[in-house]
């Protein structure tokens, strides 16, 4: 009987200890799965209070709670926190509860789906031998009766107008569907139906090898995955909203969120100035935007009323938004509702020092660059998102990386950031917000650079290039991949430009006579201290005199004979220019060497802009609704003219290589204009005016009477050509570059009562 019991206990116990084995199993199925996190995507905030520096926390064991703990330092956990959310809208709202009849299995093949050829890399899945000829991106012809949205026909303008872009497929490097795959919920009306049979039955699809293919906006309703719909096969994505988990690194590129009404080209400039003080602004932190009762992405905004407190911490939101939404509205719903019409969102933006950005319905948000704009640092609760460019941008000297489970911790982190660090921030989104984000136009721009950079690696772009003034788009590696050959880095990496220059003449008049202007300017130019070389580009069409003919100098004098004699071949970057500046002269200019020395003098200090002599305006004609350009005798200028100005050798590559080809043929055509587009470039790149020394009233272009032919000033179209190239050139750049100034800098005791004898500069003042 005894025997009987203990075999009765004994199954029993055996029997209980397989139903809790089995309830474990079932359990574990439904845990939810731990976030994969981007370099950027850590375990815990960590910031140093003392150095004011974000570091980045190597994954390490959870700390113990006890005195050795570091005081300084949040707390690092690797477990979720408990919801913050009560009990009946966690029940309501949990994103976790769509997956309760789906195993981790199904999971899985349903993210395998999305990208079967996960594994693809640039050496795995792009065929190099396509870019021997060089990065040339083809845009297919659209098929009749092919719609194509609004954001997507930006792109592909983009792309059209871009220095890239070729219309023949053998030339290609890369290849952009014309077919619009932006938006991909199929809940859309802008989603495109039958996209898979109409790229299979591309020529040169192979497979999507070397295709870029965009999207905005992937799955639907409820889940939101990154499902396209069709297969990518070997084509890369530029796309928003990426999973961490699903981006090929180094072959995929993680693209912004941006809206329909996001501009082409330009688009507005941010909203701080270079040295904006006071640092800190009225909020610390704030968010308006609205609250998914339902759904995937509800769960963070459901909780920032947690943290929200009226007061520098205003976090707002709404959820009358949809159809239907008064069946789910919950306890809170009229409360915040009527909260959220108090305030305005733009107002908000530009009075918070951080402004919260949290995942919606998918990883990216507008919020994103509305906060950049806004200098409005971004503090970002989305976990597992690819950071837009995040393979070329440090977004640590721009944002607040957090993490959506410890919410409660963000106040504490955003106010114990210092001031000097809250502008530091503020100052980096306006750089990346106008370097790579104001402008789909820059994006796109952005997107292939990146790209270009991954094909010819040897002469891609460092990171100190993408994340300094003035931004990746501007400093071309193939002129060099030195940072300290740019014009732009020398304080930074504290260098100085080259002690000497070279001066190029550019000649359209015959040597007619040993006292020609020509003549009288190389004389004088080769006496400066400074002076390396000179270099006479000869764009005349007889042909250049002898070298008996030549002054005598103390400096090498080369002359050049131009082969299609066209105004932007002054600009051409010949390998015989060695020095960092040139000083670009007209062959009518008249300067002595105490001006050539003192404006080299000032360019060395300056050696980003132009400097030099003659100076020209441009106002907005509000009669024509056009820009218009003076040469009027103010104090005030936005132009210095390059008929006798310095500047960094590197203009003349960029202006060779980044110009659109359509630019320079009307520059071309009209022989004018030149010195106007190399203003426009030059102060597009710096973002700030040239610089005009030592006013000579003088100074006046002479009207050439030697041979047959007059000066261009005195061409009577001369003005209204330039007129009409100001207008040219703010169309291609989207806005107006050029900035006024009434800056002018003189010699010292320039004027002053006092003996000439005690000046250095003497025959300035005389002239």
């Amino acid at each position: 009987m005894q025997a009987k019991k203990r075999y009765l206990l004994v199954s029993v116990g055996a029997g209980l200890l397989l139903l809790v084995y089995l309830w474990g199993l079932q359990i574990g199925e439904f845990h939810p799965q731990p976030y994969q996190y981007h370099q950027y995507h850590q375990q815990d905030y960590q910031y140093y209070q003392q150095s004011q520096e974000f570091y980045r926390p190597q994954p390490q064991p959870r700390p113990q709670r006890g005195p050795s703990r570091q005081p300084r330092h949040w707390p690092e956990s690797s477990d979720l926190l408990e919801p913050y959310l009560e009990g009946g809208e966690q029940e309501e709202d949990s994103p976790l509860l769509h997956h309760q009849h789906t195993s981790p299995r199904e999971r899985r093949a349903i993210r395998d789906n999305i990208y079967k050829n996960r594994r693809c890399r640039m050496d795995t899945c792009f065929d190099f031998s396509r870019c021997q000829s060089g990065f040339r991106v083809y845009i297919y012809p659209p098929q009749r009766g092919e719609e194509i949205s609004e954001s997507y026909q930006k792109i592909l303008s983009s792309i059209e107008e871009s220095r890239f872009h070729t219309t023949d497929p053998s030339r290609a490097c890369l290849f952009v569907l014309a077919v619009d795959t932006l938006d991909r919920d199929q809940l859309s009306a802008q989603y495109v139906q039958n996209v898979r049979s109409r790229i299979q039955s591309l020529p040169t699809w192979s497979d999507g090898r070397n295709h870029l293919i965009f999207n905005l906006y992937s799955g639907t309703w409820p889940e939101y995955t990154e499902e396209l719909g069709f297969e990518v096969g070997q084509a890369m994505l530029a796309k928003a909203s990426v999973d961490v988990g699903n981006f090929r690194p180094n072959f995929d590129v993680s693209i912004p969120l941006f809206s329909k009404d996001h501009p082409q080209k330009g688009g507005g400039k941010g909203y701080l100035m270079l040295n904006d003080v006071p640092s800190s602004r009225k909020y610390l932190l704030v968010f308006k935007g609205k609250r998914y009762l339902t759904g995937i992405g509800s769960e963070t905004r459901n909780a920032l009323y947690h943290i929200h407190n009226g007061e520098d911490i205003i976090l707002l939101t709404t959820c009358k938004h949809g159809k239907d939404w008064e069946k789910h509205k919950d306890s809170r719903c009229d409360r915040d509702n009527e909260e959220y019409s108090k305030y305005d969102y733009q107002e908000l933006l530009h009075n918070s020092s951080f402004c919260l950005v949290p995942r919606g319905r998918r990883l990216g948000s507008f919020r994103f660059l509305e906060a950049l704009q806004a200098a409005c640092i971004p503090v970002l609760l989305s976990n597992g998102w690819e950071l837009p460019f995040s393979e070329v941008i440090d977004w640590r000297k721009a944002a607040v990386i957090g993490d959506e489970r410890l919410l409660l911790q963000v106040p504490s982190i955003t106010r114990s950031v210092g001031r000097d660090r809250i502008l530091a921030l503020r100052q980096q989104t306006q750089f990346l917000w106008d370097a790579y984000f104001s402008s789909v136009a820059k994006i796109v721009l952005t997107t292939l650079e990146i790209i270009q950079d991954r094909v010819q690696t040897h002469v891609s772009r460092s990171r100190l290039l993408w994340n300094s003034l003035p931004g990746g788009l501007y400093a071309l590696p193939q002129f060099t991949t030195d940072p300290g050959l740019f014009p732009f880095y020398y304080a930074m990496l504290g260098k100085s430009p080259s002690q000497q220059f070279t001066a190029v003449i550019h000649a359209v008049s015959p040597l007619q006579s040993q006292i020609s202007p020509l003549v009288k300017l190389i004389i004088a130019v080769a006496k400066s201290k400074f002076c390396a070389q000179m270099v006479v580009l000869w764009n005349c069409d007889r042909p250049f005199p002898p070298s008996s003919k030549w002054p005598s100098t103390s400096v090498p004098l080369t002359v050049i004979q131009g082969q299609a004699k066209t105004m932007s071949s002054r600009f051409f970057p010949h390998d015989v220019i060695l020095t960092d500046a040139v000083l670009s002269l007209d062959e009518d200019s008249v300067l002595s060497t105490n001006e050539v020395d003192f404006a080299f003098t000032v360019w060395q200090s300056f050696p980003e802009r132009i400097v030099g002599y003659p100076a020209r305006s441009h106002y907005w004609d509000g009669a024509r609704s056009r820009w218009g350009y003076t040469s009027k005798w103010t104090n005030d200028y936005s132009m210095v003219l390059t008929g006798a100005a310095f500047y960094h050798r590197y203009y003349h590559y960029l202006y060779t290589h980044y110009v659109p080809a359509g630019l320079l043929t009307m520059v071309d055509r009209m022989a004018n204009c030149e010195d106007i587009l190399m203003n426009f470039l030059v102060s597009a790149v710096t973002r700030q005016p040239p610089i005009k020394v030592t006013q000579k009233k003088q100074y006046k272009e002479t009207m050439m009477t030697q041979g047959s032919k007059a000066s261009r000033w005195a061409d009577p179209d001369h003005f209204a050509q330039r007129q009409t190239c100001m207008n040219a050139f703010s169309s291609w750049l989207g806005c107006m570059p050029l900035v006024h100034s009434q800056m002018r800098l003189d010699p010292v005791l320039f004027r002053d009562q006092v003996s000439i004898l005690r000046k250095k500069y003497r025959d300035i003042e005389r002239l």
